[in-house]
């Protein structure tokens, strides 16, 4: 049906997959809970546009290729966990930063400047690239799916349903998140902690990712 073998079993790993945190949800929760609801969906947009990307090398036989290739996997996830390992590093020295200005309005502002240069879209759309849970999904799960008579209509078909899971799931951490702005703009000790344990996070991911096998 709709070149898809196994619908219930795709739907219910799905919903798994989207539900289990990584790096692209806490990601977005930490943009929304700073900057607000726009700031929120335009990360967003970056994850989904990264999942895009992921799902059309999938369809173009890049999975198969990294699943039989285990130097260019090993590529792939040692870039994906260095990258996550400098986005954490660059978390906590922001949360470090945080906590010594906490008591200084000036200081404060000029962090809420820097914070603007950020690039939620951008930063969003290469965490989604070298997201480990992503990565696996697509590769070792994502592909199963898909009907050999009619694989097009498969593909799109699997793509449109892991889109829509992502944005309804994404957009509730978005408006969840903007509820906490206000209480990390007023309490800079509160945000500082919040982006230590982003920070965490983000290494544990990485770890996971450089962990990884096909």
């Amino acid at each position: 049906m709709f070149g898809v073998i196994d619908l219930p079993t795709y739907l219910a790993g799905l919903v798994l997959i989207v539900l289990l945190p990584g790096p692209n949800s806490l990601y977005v929760l930490s943009v929304a809970a700073r900057k607000g609801v726009r700031s929120g969906y335009t990360a967003a947009a970056g994850v989904w546009c990264g999942d895009t990307v992921l799902m059309t090398l999938s369809a173009a036989g890049v999975a198969s290729l990294l699943q039989a290739n285990a130097v260019l996997f090993g590529i792939v996830k040692y870039a994906g966990a260095g990258y996550l390992t400098w986005l954490a590093i660059g978390m906590m020295r922001s949360a470090w930063q945080l906590w010594r200005t906490r008591r200084q309005a000036v200081a404060a502002e000029a962090g809420e400047e820097g914070a603007a240069d950020e690039r939620p879209f951008r930063r969003a759309l290469v965490v989604s690239l070298f997201n480990p849970k992503a990565i696996l999904f697509f590769v070792a799960f994502f592909v199963q799916f898909v009907s050999e008579s009619n694989p097009i209509v498969g593909f799109v078909t699997l793509g449109v349903l892991a889109q829509v899971a992502s944005m309804l799931y994404l957009s509730a951490l978005i408006f969840g998140g903007s509820r906490l702005a206000a209480a990390f703009r007023r309490r800079r000790t509160l945000s500082a902690g919040a982006t230590s344990a982003a920070g965490v996070l983000f290494l544990g991911f990485a770890v996971k990712l450089s962990l990884a096998s096909v």
